[in-house]
């Protein structure tokens, strides 16, 4: 039998250490194939290139692995995989990350790394997002590598039925001091942003936006209840945005005339 063909993208970018290690993990599962970003493009959610040309640049960076730098977003990564690199090919899994920082809860919305798993489960590749709670760039994948080898195994052997989008998150804890895998839900929670304003030298305002997050959901099945208790969180997650259990309340609409 063909080995899988497994798309690896981010949004850190190529020389991202994240990447690498979920490269290394991929790499023992099939063929792989690597294309991501040529700059960071954390928080770009799931925007694509309109209004310039895309180009895509071959890099020799893994050893034996064909990977490509892209010049727009971590979606338009994977639309070019689809309709270009990998045409005619049957992808069998699109892994994205390993990004720094969480992408639990509400941040899924904002997430490039995320986004460009959506896209690919769009396309009706299963896909997986992982990230790790740790900004550091010397950060220590060791963990993230443990349980991303476990669940990409999961998913290439057992499949993933009805779920082709997961959502997996990482706390920042050593292998011996995670309890384990949780597979829950996105917890309601929100950012409340300010702007700090300076000046530049020429008297011009301008803006750096910090913000806060506040945890609406207080249950013990959530995506963060599980990072904040040990555990790596497993949420599948979708892209039909339709609120099914809002329908009912505003039927009245189609009697309004």
């Amino acid at each position: 039998m063909s080995k899988p063909l497994i798309l690896v993208t981010n949004d850190d970018g190529m020389f991202a250490p994240g990447i690498k290690a979920l490269v290394e993990v991929a790499s023992q599962f099939g063929e792989v194939v690597v294309i991501a970003p040529d700059s960071p493009q954390s928080g770009q959610g799931h925007a694509i290139t309109l209004t310039s040309p895309l180009r895509l640049n071959k890099v020799d960076v893994f050893e034996g692995i064909d990977a490509y730098e892209c010049s727009g977003t971590p979606v338009d990564c994977v639309k070019l995989a689809k309709s270009v690199i990998l045409k005619d090919r049957k992808i069998d899994l699109c892994v994205s990350g390993i990004n720094h920082g969480s992408n639990a809860s509400i941040n899924i919305i904002y997430s490039g790394t995320m986004s460009a798993a959506m896209e690919a489960s769009i396309e009706g590749i299963p896909s997986i997002g992982f990230s790790y709670l740790d900004f550091s760039f010397e950060a220590d994948f060791t963990s993230c590598k443990y349980y991303a080898r476990q669940i990409i195994e999961y998913t290439l052997n057992q499949k993933l039925g009805k779920a082709s989008l997961i959502n997996v998150n990482i706390p920042k804890l050593t292998i011996d001091e995670i309890k384990g895998i949780r597979v829950c839900k996105q917890a309601e929670g929100n950012w409340t942003e300010d702007f700090v304003e300076s000046k530049d030298p020429r008297g011009q305002s301008y803006y750096w936006m910090t913000g806060e997050f506040y945890l609406e959901s207080k249950e013990d099945d959530t995506d963060i209840w599980a990072l904040n208790n040990g555990y790596v969180s497993v949420v599948p997650s979708m892209h039909d945005l339709t609120d099914h259990k809002a329908i009912p309340s505003i039927k009245g609409l189609e009697n309004s005339n």
